[in-house]
């Protein structure tokens, strides 16, 4: 039986992935968090022994003693936001010879843990950051449908939130790039765009509807234009649930491009208890899209146009689906590449959705 320490397990993603993971025969779970009692409470809410529960801190400048001492073997990190953060817990869990998993979704912390390779590499491990619906699930997306492609020119890809808000360090995460430039790859050449602005309009497949979207920085937008050589166009849009939410975010970041706001932060907390007061009046659907635009094998026109759709509140399930996979993959003795990179390529969309699948969640392609 493998090891798996889930690292703020008891905050939003932390609590989906150790709970799906608890059930896994070849994995033992250890729920851990600053807060003791906090992971005490999660770990009896997954009927785990108490014992599993673990107070360590990811700052802690002795986390690989502290690894090395639970045996741990593979170290899945959900305490974010990531943007900001230092590669100290990979290093952690490289100098304990285990495996590490992130779900960051910061655009230069995921494009840069390349850096660790040699490390990881020489410690026989594998490191994964990015392990989330981008750019691990988009980028399966892309992987299943490029043979279809003779030439791959654009990849326009987009998420719509349901009623249910997602953590406040996710929320600080994608808040901190509100109306700051964002480097995009648009026809061939590096533009800026501006985080929650260029504000468009976007239809999606019923039963969600029209969702407004604005730009967000993502890895995809650094990692795809390398991944993929012949594409020229790489953009990357989120929204929310409530049109007026939307709209105040909007909002505030065009007031942070004026330089009225020094950024958007000061309002994250007050944000996100008012997204959560606002849930029984708001759309329980979310979905993602990944539209993909070239030519086929034949020259002629071809486009693609992948949805996934979750109903029912089920839409802050789907990030976690990568670790999970990964992690069960660990378990039943399965190779990873050894090295430090991020979560593309290995994973196929079906990988990714599995541990999904008893849930309101579903593929849409036309």
């Amino acid at each position: 039986m493998r090891t798996v320490l889930v690292l703020g397990a008891y905050g939003f993603f932390g609590h989906r992935i150790s709970a799906a993971l608890a059930s896994t025969a070849s994995l033992g779970v250890l729920v851990g968090g600053r807060d003791l009692g906090r992971a005490t409470a999660a770990a009896r809410t997954m009927g785990l022994p108490v014992e599993h529960a673990v107070a360590l801190d990811a700052h802690d400048s002795k986390l690989a003693d502290v690894l090395r001492r639970l045996h741990v073997d593979v170290l899945i990190h959900t305490a974010g936001p990531f943007q900001g953060q230092d590669y100290s817990v990979a290093r952690a869990a490289v100098e304990a010879g285990c495996h590490y998993i992130d779900l960051a979704d910061g655009r230069q912390f995921v494009a840069g843990v390349g850096a660790l390779s040699a490390l990881a590499s020489a410690a026989g491990v594998t490191v994964i950051s990015g392990a989330s619906s981008v750019p691990a699930l988009s980028a399966a997306v892309i992987d299943r449908y490029l043979p279809k492609f003779g030439r791959l020119e654009a990849i326009r890809i987009g998420i719509s939130s349901g009623a249910r808000a997602p953590g406040l360090a996710t929320v600080r995460g994608v808040f901190s790039y509100g109306g700051k430039r964002i480097r995009s790859w648009q026809d061939g050449a590096w533009v800026d765009a501006y985080g929650w602005l260029n504000l468009t309009r976007h239809r999606f497949p019923p039963p969600l509807g029209s969702r407004w979207l604005g730009s967000c920085d993502v890895p995809d937008l650094e990692l795809f234009p390398e991944r993929y050589p012949t594409v020229r166009t790489v953009t990357f849009q989120a929204g929310f649930a409530s049109d007026l939410g939307h709209l105040v975010v909007w909002t505030l970041a065009g007031l942070v491009k004026a330089g009225i706001l020094a950024d958007m932060n000061t309002f994250a907390s007050p944000l996100n208890r008012l997204s959560r007061w606002m849930e029984p009046i708001v759309s329980d659907k979310g979905g993602m899209f990944v539209k993909l635009e070239g030519e086929g094998k034949d020259g002629a026109p071809l486009r693609i146009d992948w949805n996934l759709i979750a109903e029912k509140n089920h839409g802050p399930h789907i990030p976690c689906g990568a670790a999970i996979a990964l992690a069960r993959k660990i378990g039943s003795g399965a190779s990873l590449p050894r090295g430090a990179m991020p979560c593309v390529g290995l994973l196929t969309v079906d990988e990714f959705l599995e541990p999904l699948r008893d849930l309101s969640i579903s593929e849409k392609v036309a």
